[in-house]
């Protein structure tokens, strides 16, 4: 499926049109997968529902995905524009095109985590979840991708 954003821009979520190495280039620098390989990456994309920003001429620009069982429940997770193609509304478009897709109507629940956009998520409904109820087993990714 595709929607048309601003300036030009367009999303799709066509996992085959996905741009592995852009995500990976990027999520490898971020703060929250470090280092993430390529093929863990590209086991991440095949997992989810994924959308795509793309420029005029096609490149990829922007991405985020939805990790869901697409009946009840949802994670967003790696939701980012390529610093040289912000400015344009991009963030926003891709977050509201992947909240309104299609396969995620009905859902009991949607997650995220963030260190650094909590107003840009309140702003789409998002709120802190109650303390002592969410629980997680979580591993530094500089040990979990570290190379030998």
């Amino acid at each position: 499926m595709k929607w048309t954003g601003p300036d030009g821009f367009e999303a799709d979520d066509n996992a085959e049109r996905i741009d592995a190495g852009v995500v990976q280039g990027f999520l490898s620098t971020s703060y929250w997968a470090t280092g993430v390989p390529r093929e863990v990456v590209e086991r991440a994309i095949a997992g989810s529902l994924n959308l795509g920003v793309y420029d005029a001429s096609g490149a990829m620009v922007g991405y985020a995905r939805m990790v869901t069982d697409r009946a009840t429940f949802a994670w967003l997770a790696d939701v980012f524009v390529l610093e040289s193609h912000r400015g344009h509304g991009l963030g926003r478009f891709v977050v509201s095109t992947l909240l309104e897709h299609p396969d995620l109507k009905g859902l009991r629940q949607i997650l995220l985590a963030t260190a650094d956009a909590h107003e840009l998520y309140r702003s789409y409904g998002f709120a802190e979840t109650p303390p002592g109820r969410m629980m997680a087993i979580r591993r530094d990714p500089t040990e979990l991708y570290a190379r030998p």
